[in-house]
């Protein structure tokens, strides 16, 4: 028998709609009568960590979170599952998965209706949570979400669509496993995971995206506070002219820029060669971050920061997305 957590957080999959069709958080989250002991194979132990829609949740909570989640492999759990609201949802997911340094597995899920929706999907996630879980084969592979039958890689996923059930992909690379009515099984698996120690989060970490006729209008207008910027760049790495000025600013003051592309697929890369192009973003010292979308390399910048990381040493933590 598995003996695995349960961390309620909140989010659709623990609210409820009333009449109107208005989404609220109910009075008591629906899942703690749900009984999925998968016929004797787990022992479930069941906390409501906090209760929040996931709009609410700030990377303090992700901390708490994660010190809740390796307190728990230290104490000889055999897995975790994370229910959360799907908005920040991979967000919180690719946090857990920079500073889990356990090979437990780690699985969150949510919904996108909820418990009293016709075809609400929570109870199944939650099921297919607590199956990939208690599997063997979801050991050492990092923090994994789970929804509407598919595993995928916290470090790659990202929530598609607003409502659909369907709506959690892993752009490029696809899903990393399924989840089938007895059975979890797994088709790939990330290469050199690395996770870090913090005992904070440092704040003041904005993200931007560019656009046709940026200026340095906002780069100018950005706190003293300011730790770091996340720039969402055009096509494979390029900012309109306009925004130099601003960004050299930036750099001056010893503040990290990390540049990923706004475009669904593919990579950041200093490829072109004029006035704002990556190649010359890169030489003013620019970090250009593969693979990841903004809010997750927001997610690694902060965590990078946190663990004391400056210079180079942040640039290449920041710059491998593989890890």
């Amino acid at each position: 028998m598995k003996n695995i957590l349960v961390l309620h957080t909140g989010g659709t999959i623990s609210m409820t709609a009333d009449v109107s069709g208005s989404v609220a958080p109910s009075e008591r989250n629906p899942l703690l009568d749900a009984d999925l002991s998968l016929n004797g194979r787990v022992k479930l132990t069941t906390e409501e960590i906090f209760n929040v829609p996931s709009p609410h949740v700030t990377p303090e909570l992700m901390l708490q979170l994660s010190k809740r989640i390796q307190q728990a492999a230290a104490t000889g759990m055999d897995g975790v599952v994370i229910t959360h609201g799907t908005d920040t949802l991979e967000e919180t997911a690719y946090f857990l998965d920079l500073t889990i340094s356990s090979d437990i597995p780690v699985v969150i899920t949510g919904a996108m209706r909820s418990s009293n929706e016709i075809g609400s999907d929570g109870l199944y996630n939650f099921k297919s949570a607590i199956q990939t879980a208690a599997s063997e084969g979801a050991r050492g592979k990092g923090v994994l979400v789970v929804m509407n039958d598919e595993i995928h890689t916290a470090r790659y996923v990202t929530k598609t669509h607003t409502t659909n059930v369907a709506t959690f992909r892993t752009p490029t690379f696809g899903p990393v496993g399924l989840v089938t009515k007895d059975s979890v099984r797994f088709f790939q698996e990330l290469i050199n995971q690395e996770a870090v120690n913090i005992d904070h989060v440092v704040e003041n970490v904005f993200l931007l995206k560019a656009y046709a006729g940026m200026d340095s209008a906002l780069f100018e207008v950005l706190p003293e506070s300011t730790n770091g910027v996340v720039i969402e760049a055009l096509g494979a790495g390029n900012l309109p002219p306009a925004t130099l000025p601003g960004i050299r600013s930036l750099i001056e003051r010893d503040i990290p820029i990390v540049l990923v592309s706004r475009c669904f697929n593919g990579v950041a890369e200093d490829v072109y060669d004029y006035e704002g192009g990556g190649v010359q973003l890169k030489k003013m010292g620019v970090i250009f971050c593969q693979g990841l979308n903004g809010q997750k390399a927001r997610i690694k910048l902060i965590v990078g920061l946190s663990n004391g990381k400056t210079g180079s040493e942040l640039a290449h933590y920041v710059d491998n997305a593989i890890s």
